[in-house]
């Protein structure tokens, strides 16, 4: 990706939070900065299912709504289809 694209996920990261947390029934998804992981709802509130902000093999936190696999040790984070279809990063505007 290019210096841009780079700013941009940058500036939306310090604006809406570093760590992203979803639902693994419905996909709603929400950022949350670290100091307010605490608050964050264990259940969905679109839907009622399970919110995921960590890891469950090794409980790291994740930084992209469309992550399926953990970064930092390869494990599941959800299935990686969604609605009939593949769950898969968009490049960003101009990327």
């Amino acid at each position: 990706m290019g210096k841009a694209s780079d700013w941009l996920r940058e500036e939306r990261r310090k604006t809406l939070g570093d760590w992203v947390s979803f639902c693994l029934a419905c996909g709603h998804a929400q950022r949350y900065f670290e100091e307010y992981e605490a608050e964050l709802p264990a259940a969905c509130p679109a839907c009622g299912g399970e919110m995921r902000a960590r890891c469950p093999q090794c409980d790291a936190r994740f930084s992209s709504a469309f992550a399926v696999e953990c970064e930092a040790c390869g494990g599941s984070l959800r299935p990686a289809e969604a609605f009939g279809g593949p769950i898969r990063k968009r490049p960003l505007a101009g990327g």
